[in-house]
């Protein structure tokens, strides 16, 4: 599905193939008139003065939004808003997030993939109780630039905290980022959900066939935004080069992106670059999953072609949607009037990603994903599943036995993968979340380099995750 071909040459001169847009049946792409531009979430206002000193205020609400036009729903969001605002950071900052919980229940705000100590992950093993503060205060390490981001995860809640609005962006930037200055940068934060016609989130009753369905495949809406907005559109020069940062920020769905008749140029995950751009046609993101990309506007001003997610089959046999095989359109990137844009020159090499050393392995140890469970145990708070060592290197093998996708998510590491069904991967590269299909086997290899303490590691559909999928890794 994914062309792993890196760049060879010094720089490449962007040019994507010509996508003229297609005519197709209702429901399977076709291009649709669009009247509301991308917006993007406003950036955490710094209060510090400091240099190098990110100080921000965040606050967990309740509140009444329309996220569908025509209705008024109640959400819970950060400071007013689905999605929250982006905490925009760089390499080295110091970050004080002065955090307010004015919800009706315990939250915490979990920075996703961000490598901080364990005081300040904003795990369930710390909840912030109705109507407390609490400061969540770390450095941003430095080599860790790229797309990441915050939601809440307290224990058994998450899935019902994200669902009701709470979860927003973090960038993470290089003062040396090697993409040129002049390319304009587009955040797109996807999340899905379920309403009833009255506005509110439809949760399913407690024994009812949905709610049977939602545990075993995930939480999906059949209603799909973009940064808060339904099918938005996004303007683009002929030629012009646009930096995308994706977020899956939905509970479960998995999302097969791709532009008709274009390739894009991967540039990395959420972690990070890759040490090369790749070429791909379609991108797979697992819920939790970032990615950045480069796409150029080409056409014929006036013309437009969506950004798509294609059919992904993730899904327990028994329990797989009827539109599971339907195509869906996220968004529509319209060539605009004007004179079209230069060449852009992308550099072939991003930044080093060396292999982690495998010569000197502190533990093997095999997972067993199966249905809300891991090797045969629901999380339990209290309990120790691993215990490990500062300053070492583990090898993990994630086996999934059951007959749908599972994201499995390390909390506080970022971590390489080895093979896939004894397949190597062709290159190293950073992740903190890998899908693990149904009958597969992923190893993957983690140092852990500082920040003792108790970590999660979890499958990331977030039924699952509150349903017990999880497990508590001791570092010490």
């Amino acid at each position: 599905m994914r062309r792993r071909l890196p760049l060879l040459a010094a720089a490449v001169c962007l040019t994507l193939p010509n996508a003229a847009p297609r005519e197709q049946h209702p429901g399977r792409g076709r291009v649709t008139r669009l009247h509301t531009a991308l917006a993007q979430p406003p950036v955490l206002a710094n209060m510090s003065r400091l240099a190098h000193t990110v100080e921000v205020s965040l606050t967990a609400a309740p509140g009444r939004l329309s996220l569908v036009p025509g209705t008024t729903s109640e959400v819970f969001a950060y400071n007013g808003r689905v999605p929250g605002p982006t905490l925009d950071v760089h390499e080295g900052d110091h970050v004080i997030v002065h955090f307010r919980n004015s919800l009706p229940e315990p939250t915490t705000v979990h920075w996703h993939g961000l490598h901080i100590p364990a005081s300040a992950d904003g795990s369930p093993l710390d909840p912030v109780m109705p109507g407390q503060q609490h400061d969540y205060v770390f450095d941003i390490a430095p080599g860790t630039a790229g797309t990441y981001w915050y939601h809440p995860h307290p224990d058994r809640r998450a899935g019902y905290q994200v669902a009701m609005g709470l979860f927003g962006a973090i960038i993470v930037r290089a003062e040396d980022d090697p993409l040129p200055a002049s390319i304009s940068e587009k955040l797109l934060i996807l999340s899905d959900n379920r309403f009833r016609a009255d506005g509110s989130a439809d949760f399913p009753g407690l024994h009812s066939t949905q709610a049977e369905v939602d545990a075993e495949n995930g939480r999906e809406g059949n209603v799909l935004f973009v940064n808060g907005q339904l099918a938005p559109s996004v303007d683009i020069r002929a030629g012009e080069v646009q930096r995308w940062r994706i977020i899956n920020a939905s509970a479960a769905r998995i999302y097969r992106l791709a532009i008709p008749g274009q390739e894009l140029l991967e540039l990395g995950h959420g972690p990070g670059f890759f040490a090369k751009p790749v070429w791909t046609r379609e991108i797979l993101l697992a819920n939790s999953q970032r990615v950045e990309l480069l796409v150029r506007g080409a056409g014929a001003p006036g013309s437009a072609v969506p950004l798509q997610t294609l059919p992904y089959d993730r899904y327990d046999p028994h329990t797989r949607p009827a539109d599971w095989n339907e195509t869906h359109e996220l968004l529509s990137l319209r060539i605009s009037a004007g004179a079209p844009a230069s060449s852009v020159r992308i550099p072939a090499t991003l930044r080093p990603v060396p292999a982690l050393d495998t010569s000197h392995v502190a533990e093997h140890r095999v997972l067993v994903l199966t249905q809300g469970m891991i090797n045969g145990k629901m999380m339990d708070l209290a309990r120790v599943d691993f215990t490990a060592r500062l300053h070492t290197t583990e090898i993990w093998e994630i086996e999934n036995l059951v007959g749908m996708d599972h994201p499995f998510h390390l909390h506080g590491f970022r971590f390489q993968v080895l093979d896939r069904d004894g397949v190597p991967e062709p290159f190293p590269y950073w992740l903190d979340t890998v899908n693990v299909p149904p009958h597969s086997a992923v190893r993957i290899v983690v140092h852990f380099d500082d920040f003792p303490g108790k970590w999660m590691y979890h499958c990331h559909i977030l039924d699952h995750e509150d349903m017990g999928m999880m497990g508590i890794l001791q570092l010490q």
